[in-house]
């Protein structure tokens, strides 16, 4: 792995990545912070060695390279998912190259049900912590030592100082942003009502199908990372609607211009 993502560095350096202070992976519905970027590099996944490749038709598949607000920034538009098919280790591939190409913090956004019924769609949560649910460790390797702490600690996983940084720029802007804790389970296909109670129960705010790999690398980097949900739809195991993923990517539109107004304003005072 280490002779893949140093070839994958180099290719990406000799495009013009050079020195990312920050890396960013947006999730299903929130790709329209590309806009706000800068002097832009991008490049498509499937041009870049190594790099597996998005498949799912609403998630654009390429990285890109530029300025927001003074800071140099490597973003993610469109991510991927243990559903389809892909590895733990080929998930979190592009969290290690934003590392070796020289960024500090990660930023991270999904979309995700609500399951803590006080929390409505359309708003979002700050994730505070997370409950992993996909079955396996994207550290689980021979190997992953000489890549970072094989026992890596997760008693805080999200940086306090950026989500302190966060609950403050949404009141300055006034965001109304949720706290709380998210699970993250493989997917694709949606959860029962009897799942739904139990993720209540375990002391789930949020579900969804990405971001607790990622995060867990993150902190095998020692990278600083903040993530916040999109939530899209209520999970309301008595009142159950069959899924609409229209509706759900519809959601993740409406809210995405407080999501950029919140990553926009924690990249200028980082």
């Amino acid at each position: 792995m280490i002779k893949f993502i140093n070839e994958t560095a180099e290719y990406l350096q000799s495009k013009g990545f050079e020195n990312p202070e920050i890396g960013i992976i947006l999730g299903t519905g929130l790709g329209q912070l590309v806009e706000h970027i800068e002097d832009q590099i991008e490049i498509s996944y499937n041009h870049i060695p190594h790099f597996p490749t998005a498949t799912v038709e609403f998630h654009k598949g390429k990285l890109i390279y530029g300025t927001i607000e003074k800071k140099k920034v490597v973003v993610m538009q469109g991510r991927f998912h243990l559903y389809e098919g892909y590895t733990l280790q080929d998930v979190t591939y592009p969290v290690r190259i934003m590392k070796a190409l020289g960024a500090h913090t990660l930023l991270v956004s999904n979309a995700s049900g609500a399951i803590n019924l006080d929390f409505k769609k359309g708003e979002i949560m700050l994730i505070d912590d997370h409950i992993n649910l996909q079955g396996g460790s994207p550290l689980a390797f021979k190997g992953v030592e000489q890549l970072g702490e094989r026992f890596v600690d997760m008693s805080a996983p999200y940086s306090k100082e950026l989500n302190t940084k966060l609950t403050n720029i949404a009141q300055q802007n006034e965001i109304k942003l949720h706290e709380g804790v998210y699970v993250s389970v493989v997917g694709p296909q949606l959860e029962t009502r009897a799942e739904y109670r139990f993720l209540k129960t375990i002391g789930a705010d949020a579900v969804g199908m990405s971001t607790v790999p990622e995060v867990i690398v993150a902190n095998h980097l020692g990278l600083r990372v903040a993530a916040v949900s999109v939530l899209t739809d209520e999970c309301d195991p008595d009142n159950l609607e069959k899924v609409n993923i229209e509706e759900i990517i519809a959601m993740a539109n409406k809210a995405e211009p407080n999501m950029i107004t919140l990553f926009k304003e924690l990249i200028k005072n980082i």
